[in-house]
Formats: C-alpha cells, sequence, structure tokens
C-alpha cells in the first residue's frame, strides 16, 4: 500500500461519515434523543480526523495521476482548492463535536451547540460532496461535463475497455 491508495481508501469516510452524522444528528434533535446526537457528535470528530491524513495524501495521489492520459491540470488542482476548503468545514466541525461532548457533561444547555452542528453539518456535507466530485472528475470520464468518455485511444483500452 502507498500514499495514493490510502488516500483512495480513505477519502470517503469523512464524506460518508459528515452525511451520516447530519442524517444522525437531524434524526436525534427531533426526536429529542441525546444519545444520537452525541453518537453525531462522535462521527463528526471521526469524520475529521480521518480527514487530516486524507488531505495530506492528497499530494502524493496528484503525483501519482499528474501524467496519466486525460488527467488535467485545472481538474487536480480545482479538487485540491475544494479540499482545503472542506477539510477547514470539516476540522471546525469536529471541533463543535468535541465542545458538545465535553459541554454535555456540565449543566450547559447543549441545544446552541447542537443547532451550530447542525448547521456546519449541512454545509460541511455539501462542501464534501462536491468536493469527491471533483475528485471523481479527476479520473472518471464519465463525471466530466457532459458525461463524455475519453476517446478510445486516449486511455489504451480501445473498444475493448468500454
Amino acid at each position: 500500500m502507498n500514499l495514493p491508495h490510502l488516500h483512495l481508501m480513505l477519502n470517503h469516510v469523512p464524506v460518508l461519515g459528515t452525511v451520516f452524522g447530519l442524517a444522525l444528528l437531524a434524526w436525534g434533535s427531533w426526536r429529542q434523543n441525546v444519545s444520537l446526537q452525541r453518537a453525531a457528535l462522535v462521527t463528526f470528530i471521526v469524520s475529521a480526523l480521518i480527514a487530516i491524513p486524507v488531505y495530506f495524501t492528497g499530494e502524493p495521489a496528484e503525483d501519482a495521476v499528474e501524467r496519466l492520459a486525460g488527467v488535467t491540470e485545472n481538474a487536480i488542482e480545482s479538487h485540491e482548492a475544494a479540499a482545503l476548503i472542506s477539510l477547514i468545514a470539516v476540522e471546525l466541525l469536529g471541533v463543535i463535536g468535541l465542545a458538545g461532548l465535553l459541554l454535555a457533561r456540565s449543566r450547559f444547555n447543549p441545544t446552541i451547540v447542537m443547532r451550530s452542528a447542525l448547521a456546519v453539518a449541512l454545509v460541511t456535507a455539501g462542501l464534501m460532496a462536491w468536493t469527491a466530485n471533483l475528485g471523481g472528475r479527476i479520473r472518471h470520464s464519465e463525471l466530466q461535463a457532459g458525461g463524455q468518455r475519453a476517446p478510445a485511444g486516449e486511455h489504451g483500452r480501445g473498444d475493448a475497455g468500454r
């Protein structure tokens, strides 16, 4: 296993973790279930922690694909810029999650933390989805504008690869 492989293996965790945590928090808030709300906060913390190695393995992943046929510098740079914004958002969400768990032990009313986490999770889930989509476009021609496939010879597969 190498760093680009690690990037590809882990990059789904913060994306799906943020969406799953958002669903848990929304359901837990609606049902006024503190256990579900706390589970959501833990999910946000785990997502934030895993997002760190995902971000820092992005550069080795770039080095591994930047010279491949069909890969453009623009696609990589767009994904990289979105990844930084998403990293900042998910780390903020992780801090809010940690604060929520720590404050739950005191007499502090957690409503403001839960509402903040819900709002930040909603934005972060959108940012994560955007970043993942841009990352997928680097090597998946079916995700590129208009769903156009690369010419047969561009990936060296010809008609047999379709």
